[in-house]
Formats: C-alpha cells, sequence, structure tokens
C-alpha cells in the first residue's frame, strides 16, 4: 500500500512538473511573439498604468495579439510586470518581451533638438516653441524672466547659451532645456578663459562671449576663426572701431531687411562698430566652442582688415590700401556673378 501511494505521489509530481513547464513554454512563447508593427511606433504610458492595463493599450494599439497564457507572467517574471510611465518607440523587429522590458526600465524614447551656432535667441525661441513634445513653460515669459528662471545673473540673455543637440524625454520642459545649455556654456567659457592669451586686451570672460559671438557671425570657416580673431583684437588695441557688419545687423533688430545700407552704417545703435569704439553691450548670437577658443587665443597677426574673397572666405590686410585693393577685387567679382 505504501509502495503505490508513493508511486501515485511521484506520478503526480511529474505529471505536476509537466504541466508547470508546458505553462511556462506556453508563457515563454506568448512573450518571445514578435510585435506586429512594420515600423517605428511609439506609446505613450499613462501614470498608474497597470501591467493587464499596458497589455490592453498595445492590443488595442494593434502592436500585439493578446494571449491567455500572459496573466501568468507576474508569476514567472514579476519584473516585467513594474510599469513605468513614459513615451516609448517600439521598434518593428522587437518581441513582447523586449517591450516589456523596455517600459519595466524606463528607457523612454530621447527626442532631440538641436540649436544652432550663430543663431540668436530670439530664434532658438521659435524653434522651442515649435517643438511639440516640450512642455512650453516660457511662452509668456520675458527674457528677464527666463534668465531669472535660468539662474542667469544678467536680463539680457543673448549668448548665454551653447549651441549643441540636446536629448529629452516627452514631457519635459524648454527651461530645462535652456538651463542644460546655459551650464555647458559657462562650464565651456570658464575653460576658455582660464586658457586665455596672456596679452589679450578682453578684460572679462563676458567680454570673451561678446567677442567670440562676433567672430561666429563673421565667418563660418574653421581655419580663418583665429585670423578673424587677431583683427579684432589688434582694432581694440589700437583703439579702432571694431566696423563689424553683424554688430550693425543686430542693432537694426527687425528693421534689417536683408540689406545693409551707408545710412544704416551711419546710424548710432548700442551695438553700431562703425560709430562707436570698443565691443558692444552683449553678445550678438550664441558662438561655438570654437569661437570662444579663438576669442580668447587668436592667431598672431598684423592683419586690422579682412573683406571676403567671394570664394567661401575672407582676404585679410594689414593696411588701409592693401584693405581696399581687396574690397575692389571683391566688388569685381560680384559684378561678374550678376
Amino acid at each position: 500500500m505504501l509502495k503505490k501511494l508513493i508511486i501515485m505521489i511521484f506520478l503526480l509530481g511529474l505529471l505536476m512538473a509537466g504541466v508547470a513547464g508546458w505553462s511556462f513554454f506556453q508563457v515563454k512563447s506568448a512573450l518571445d511573439k514578435p510585435v506586429l508593427i512594420e515600423q517605428q511606433t511609439f506609446i505613450t504610458v499613462k501614470s498608474g498604468t497597470s501591467f493587464r492595463g499596458l497589455l490592453t493599450q498595445l492590443s488595442n494599439e494593434k502592436i500585439v495579439t493578446l494571449s491567455p497564457w500572459l496573466r501568468w507572467v507576474g508569476y514567472l517574471e514579476p519584473a516585467l510586470t513594474n510599469i513605468k510611465a513614459g513615451t516609448y518607440a517600439i521598434e518593428p523587429q522587437a518581441t513582447l518581451h523586449s517591450v516589456l522590458t523596455m517600459i519595466t526600465d524606463g528607457k523612454e524614447y530621447q527626442y532631440a533638438i538641436t540649436l544652432v551656432d550663430g543663431e540668436s535667441f530670439s530664434e532658438w525661441r521659435q524653434l522651442l516653441q515649435a517643438d511639440p513634445h516640450l512642455i512650453h513653460t516660457t511662452d509668456n515669459m520675458t527674457q528677464a524672466q527666463i534668465s531669472t528662471a535660468v539662474g542667469i545673473e544678467n536680463d539680457k540673455i543673448e549668448g548665454y547659451f551653447l549651441p549643441n543637440t540636446y536629448h529629452f524625454t516627452a514631457g519635459t520642459s524648454d527651461i530645462s532645456i535652456l538651463k542644460r545649455a546655459h551650464v555647458a556654456m559657462m562650464k565651456e567659457l570658464d575653460l576658455a578663459w582660464q586658457q586665455r592669451a596672456k596679452d589679450t586686451p578682453l578684460k572679462t570672460p563676458y567680454q570673451a562671449l561678446i567677442m567670440a559671438s562676433i567672430i561666429e557671425k563673421e565667418t563660418a570657416v574653421a581655419r580663418e576663426r583665429g585670423l578673424v580673431a587677431s583683427v579684432f583684437m589688434n582694432r581694440l588695441r589700437a583703439n579702432m572701431p571694431l566696423q563689424t557688419d553683424p554688430t550693425v545687423i543686430y542693432g537694426m533688430g527687425d528693421k534689417y531687411d536683408g540689406n545693409i545700407t551707408k545710412k544704416d552704417l551711419r546710424t548710432p545703435t548700442a551695438y553700431n562698430t562703425y560709430t562707436m569704439r570698443g565691443l558692444p553691450p552683449t553678445p550678438i548670437a550664441m558662438p561655438n566652442k570654437a569661437s570662444i577658443m579663438a576669442a580668447v587665443d587668436p592667431d598672431d597677426s598684423d592683419y586690422y582688415y579682412f573683406v571676403a574673397d567671394g570664394k567661401g572666405g575672407h582676404k585679410f590686410s594689414t593696411t588701409l590700401v592693401e584693405h581696399n585693393r581687396a574690397v575692389r577685387a571683391y566688388l569685381k567679382i560680384l559684378r561678374t556673378q550678376k
């Protein structure tokens, strides 16, 4: 009798092990099934969503086909039921298991916004306002209010942010992006200022930022940045007006229609470096790292002038006579191109 009981218990154990193994196989098979989508698809999981609610959402959005075996996932892989809210990107080659792993790990999709060097804060602001994945907290704020919110001790916000591509998750605020860009700029500016040339006429890091913004607007040719910077440094040392068109354009604001006239060059503004000596009061654009380094450590030259050469770069000159000759050559090139 005891022997029969032992055999029965053994057989029952084998049966239960078999059922458990078969059940595990069914759950694993359900988890390993590929998703139904043929292109990248986004899903937003709201806060408080349960595991069963997520499965229903995935089914309703035609991403997966539900299996009754999925109700046992909590017993076999409880970590897959720890749902985290957010926006996720599901790829066509994914399985349900990889989708659940991504969501339980909180690996939200990283959106990106590129803040371009050489642009003004007003241009950046339009870009931030147009991004549908950001929370727009600054839409009704003045630049002075934004400065305070970001932590800038200056009502003039121009130049205080480092151009770069910034990644973020859905629901990030625009002010958060600006704070990151500001911290990055201050780090780069501080590092550059520590490496400044000993004979620089610039007195403060902020003056270096102003100069860097002018260099940024004057040339997009990497090899020229140091030479452009040297021209402006030589002019500052000689107490000559910088006479740089981008500052005039910035000072004109909305009045600028794409052309600068002789009248514009003679009309004083706080930024017109044809009618004033020294630096303008603020940066005129967002400079990149290379322009900042050129500002604090320019090339060593005896140039005081430069003009476009008609080939994408500039012709640098030591004397006004040489400069005027270069200007005439450039104007001749322009006439032949008409």
